[in-house]
């Protein structure tokens, strides 16, 4: 008989298992129609109307109880606890054009960059961010270019007057829209033209001469983030790349820009789920400023949501959060680190909405670590492209794409 009841509660246990949602998996929201409840140790939090998720700990509006009552619930087993939670220091967008042109083996052509500014023949960049911080309540951008057009295709030389000045006006109208930060990111995968700085190709010197120029021109704007580089991937010796880093950094704050964050990028294309797995986080913790000190450094990573991690696919299928966020955070807050998300995004599908909304659910509960993320793009992108974020416009009404509607607009959380 004993066995018979043992085998009865396994039962009842397994069916009330499977009815429940797991550790950051939805369970509510307009239209939802799955499980309200969460396995033991986790509750149901409520991102916006249209979005609620499970979250480790226990719910802090349920009524109080006695010491008498049963004790709190643990944490689930593999989770960590998030030390911190709220909203993130940057909720912004990247506005492409700059970057137009350039191709993963950092071959670059100056001329085929296409600024995302009407004076320039481009999208209204200006107006996408002025709609983006005023109604939707972004604070950052993400503004990539590639590094020849900043020294007109000359390799070593220095940066070019003419076209410092368009892209400069594009880091003012960012700056003049309201946003707390606009992220300058040289958009060449560690490369120029196929070959890899420090490594083959540009030198370390070549590298920091152009960042040393760079962060004289904005050494006093306290809204701008230096984006080391776009990317990086392949590159045979971490530990030589993590010395290009720093070369840039170095180059960085002697130029005078003493106290922006400078955003430290890994090897395969920087990804999230690797950052620690492939040494880059051991070789870029290493980096410091030039008095000795890491104030400032953030690690910088990207993850998308579609079946290879490629960002090329309008559905998703996953939310990154076991094996990326999660390990990630781990290893961030027992280092005394923060990342910043410079990359993600998604179609403008359900799955992604689904997907997204529970990845940037948990980097709130992680604010301590994560400093924030930015969406995968508008600026001279169409809404037709495949990850496309550029508001339409009618007149003075501008209509945001779905997927920014349903989660990466803050005032929608």
């Amino acid at each position: 008989m004993k066995s018979i009841y043992a085998l009865t509660a396994l039962a009842i246990w397994i069916c009330s298992a499977r009815g429940q949602s797991q550790v950051w998996q939805q369970c509510g929201g307009t239209g939802f129609s799955g499980s309200t409840t969460c396995v033991p140790g986790s509750y149901c939090s409520e991102i916006n109307d249209y979005y609620s998720q499970c979250v480790p700990g226990t719910d802090p509006n349920a009524p109080s109880q006695s010491s008498a009552s049963s004790a709190p619930p643990s944490q689930p087993t593999g989770t960590s606890p998030p030390a911190a939670s709220g909203p993130l220091k940057f909720y912004g967008v990247n506005i492409a054009g700059f970057d137009f042109g350039c191709n993963t083996d950092g071959n670059c052509q100056a001329s085929a960059a296409w600024p995302p500014l009407l004076k320039y023949y481009g999208h209204d960049g200006e107006g996408q961010m002025d709609h983006f911080v005023k109604d939707d309540g972004f604070n950052a951008f993400r503004l990539p270019v590639g590094w020849q057009f900043l020294t007109n295709d000359v390799l070593g030389g220095p940066i070019d007057d003419a076209n410092l000045q368009e892209y400069d006006d594009l880091v003012q109208a960012c700056i003049n829209s309201g946003a707390a930060g606009c992220i300058i990111d040289i958009h060449n995968y560690a490369r120029w033209n196929g070959e890899i700085i420090g490594q083959g190709g540009p030198t370390n010197e070549q590298f920091a001469a152009t960042w040393g120029a760079i962060a004289a021109k904005y050494a006093n704007n306290s809204k701008i983030l230096f984006g080391v580089m776009n990317e990086p991937h392949d590159v045979p010796d971490i530990n030589a790349w993590a010395d290009s880093v720093q070369a840039a950094v170095t180059a960085i704050r002697n130029a005078g820009a003493t106290s922006q964050l400078i955003l430290l990028p890994g090897n395969n294309w920087t990804s999230a789920e690797t950052f620690v797995s492939n040494g880059s986080a051991d070789a870029l913790n290493k980096v410091t400023n030039p008095d000795g000190t890491k104030t400032g450094l953030i690690f910088d990573v990207h993850k998308y949501l579609d079946s290879d991690n490629s960002g090329t696919h309008a559905d998703c299928v996953t939310n990154n959060i076991a094996n990326a966020w999660q390990p990630l955070a781990t290893w961030l807050r027992a280092n005394g680190r923060q990342a910043l998300n410079t990359e993600t995004g998604g179609g403008n599908t359900d799955s992604c909405a689904q997907f997204l909304c529970e990845q940037i659910a948990f980097q709130e509960q992680n604010s301590d670590v994560f400093l924030g993320y930015f969406g995968w793009a508008a600026g001279n992108f169409d809404p037709s492209y495949v990850l496309g974020e550029a508001p339409t416009q009618s007149g003075s009404t501008w209509t945001d794409t779905s997927l920014v509607s349903a989660c990466l607009a803050p005032n929608k959380h």
